[in-house]
């Protein structure tokens, strides 16, 4: 039978995503995550090297490989694991903690 569970409190730490802070685990070639079809390609965060190369940064934790998209946050919880939650869901699931 289903039953509805509320999602316990956590507080977590978390940063909006932007290019050249170290946020990232690494970065895979832009036509590869095309290629593969690993994902929708939509408002991937792309950035184009000096080489001409278009990368597309991600952070690998327990669940795998995740891309980040434009406004994205990373989320850093209480064991240092990073997860990746998106600019339309992150004001539904987290709001300021007292201090």
């Amino acid at each position: 039978m289903k039953q509805k569970y509320t999602r316990a409190a956590l507080t977590v730490t978390a940063e909006q995503y932007e290019v050249n802070q170290g946020l990232e685990d690494g970065f895979e070639l832009y036509t590869k995550v095309v290629t593969n079809g690993w994902i929708s390609p939509d408002d991937l965060v792309l950035i184009t090297r000096p080489d001409g190369t278009v990368v597309c940064p991600f952070i690998q934790n327990r669940r795998g490989v995740i891309f980040i998209r434009k406004g994205d946050y990373i989320i850093f919880d209480e064991n240092d694991e990073r997860h990746v939650c998106g600019a339309d869901k992150f004001p539904q699931r987290y709001s300021p903690a007292e201090e």
